[in-house]
């Protein structure tokens, strides 16, 4: 694929607004530096070597169970797209990966094949290419505000007979955003209402800002069956509004992507406030980028990993690419854990990890004792 699919469907007159938005979303995770300009907070985490890790590494098991799959690999292609034909290839190859791979993958925002069916097709490919795969559906808490709710959000699982859906939480993304959603009036109850009256687990996800220890509790209340953290560290959407406003001449909008490109929390310290709020699942995202960074999050409380834009440019590139990085990550998770000692995914939830620095200072003065992971 490469950058010419995207020249070359940017300006397409028949696409419509919605259309365009999500194929400029792609075209600028490509092709501008999006990411914030503060890291996850793992780099101030360190997982313990062991010299005598008493394990055969090609035993050291990966497997984890999400919401009803056991996958090979704690990890989840993260939401990245759909709604377009350029996405529908993307999605392709991510899908076709994550099948061969047995690893989870979310699909972008549905809202556009829920109001225009036409696009179904850009988002059903994700399933009938990961026949066995976990595969999450995405809606957004913007349309649970305008009045969507249990119809919209089935169409959403059976469109791509989804294992899970998650409800996108984006305040940053519609703040910035020309014309953004911003209503965010009564939404726990939305949330709330939505786990009651649908049998497909419900997860909270943030969108690059972090969850906090405040808001996971509530969403555990709410009954939501798990989290994607997205914290501070990868992809900032605050950017990518920014670029999109520069783009269509909105200086103001402009402006408050680049004064809040870095809002949120650290995706390290969302982890820990989250697991401390909540013993659901949760999907540790934002900068993850190597199999240690995962074995620090899993050290920290998460169950599994997601990764987005790194997936995406890869995905581009094409699959065999797109295969050896996903590959390359798990065999690195899998060293990471027989240096840390630990045989299990479930074993790494209890490796001793040291938290210094920036995060570990944040996390004492929100109350919360880092020097617990220290020695377990």
């Amino acid at each position: 694929m490469g950058k010419a699919w995207c020249v070359r469907g940017s300006g397409d007159k028949k696409l419509t607004e919605i259309e365009k938005r999500k194929f400029r979303h792609l075209r600028i995770s490509l092709e501008k530096d999006v990411e914030t300009d503060v890291g996850t907070g793992l780099q101030d985490v360190s997982l313990i070597h062991r010299c005598l890790p008493e394990l055969d590494l090609e035993k050291v098991d990966t497997h984890v169970k999400l919401f009803g799959k056991t996958l090979d690999a704690p990890l989840v292609i993260s939401a990245i797209t759909g709604g377009t034909e350029e996405a529908e290839k993307i999605n392709t190859v991510l899908a076709s990966v994550a099948e061969e791979l047995n690893i989870g993958i979310c699909v972008g925002s549905q809202r556009i094949a829920v109001e225009q069916p036409k696009l179904k097709k850009t988002f059903s490919i994700v399933r009938r290419k990961a026949r066995n795969a976990l595969v999450l559906a995405n809606m957004g808490c913007p349309q649970l505000a305008k009045g969507w709710g249990v119809k919209e959000a089935e169409a959403c699982v059976k469109m791509i007979d989804a294992d899970a859906l998650t409800i996108h939480m984006n305040p940053l993304q519609e703040a910035v955003q020309v014309g953004g959603d911003t209503n965010y009036e009564d939404i726990l109850n939305k949330i709330m209402d939505l786990c009651k009256s649908i049998k497909t687990p419900v997860v909270a996800k943030e969108t690059g800002a972090g969850i906090s220890y405040e808001d996971a509790t509530l969403l555990d209340y709410a009954g939501v069956a798990g989290f994607e953290v997205s914290g501070v560290g990868g992809t900032t959407w605050s950017a990518v509004e920014h670029y999109i406003a520069k783009e269509t001449g909105k200086p103001e909008q402009e402006r408050l992507g680049a004064g809040l490109w870095n809002w949120g929390i650290p995706s390290a310290v969302s982890v820990v406030e989250v697991r401390k709020a909540s013993g659901k699942v949760i999907i540790a995202s934002g900068g993850i980028r190597s199999g240690a960074d995962a074995a620090k999050c899993i050290a920290l409380g998460a169950d599994a990993v997601g990764i987005a834009k790194p997936f995406l440019e890869s995905a581009v590139k094409g699959r065999s690419v797109l295969l050896d990085h996903i590959e390359g990550i798990i065999r690195e998770l899998k060293v990471v854990m027989f240096l840390s000692g630990v045989g299990s995914v479930e074993k790494m939830k209890t490796a001793p990890v040291v938290v210094m620095g920036r995060t570990g200072e944040w996390l004492r003065i929100r109350g919360f004792k880092p020097e617990e992971y220290a020695i377990r």
